[in-house]
């Protein structure tokens, strides 16, 4: 690492191109976002898979100037895929060598190795 190191990274982020993008500001006119949640829930008792009830404005999502404000869909409108993203992988069991091994073998190893790096510590 030269002494001309941080002298570099400094005009790189002084000419970066990226300075133009802000993030959004928060809406300021309440007339713009419509209501999507026209269904009465509250009469069945339904399992709702999101952790956010219909027509919630998401914060902190739309990070772009001049957009509309994220909302929140009803549970059947998102791709049924995405309720299993947070599900740990199952890999199936298919004998000595296989990827299940593979898999239990390196976090073994790195559980190993993060033991060892911390009993060096103490």
């Amino acid at each position: 690492m030269s002494f001309l190191t941080p002298a570099r990274s400094s005009i790189r982020q002084a000419f970066s191109p990226c300075l133009a993008r802000r993030y959004a500001a928060k809406s300021s006119n309440p007339e713009r976002i419509p209501n999507i949640s026209t269904k009465d829930t509250s009469a069945t008792e339904e399992k709702t898979l999101s952790s956010c009830p219909p027509g919630t404005i998401l914060e902190g999502l739309n990070y772009l100037k001049g957009q509309p404000p994220v909302i929140a869909l009803p549970d059947e409108e998102y791709p049924s895929w995405l309720w299993d993203l947070l599900k740990p992988k199952v890999y199936e069991d298919d004998g000595p060598g296989g990827k299940a091994e593979k898999k239990r073998l390196r976090k073994e190893n790195q559980q190993r190795i993060k033991d060892q790096n911390f009993m060096k510590t103490q």
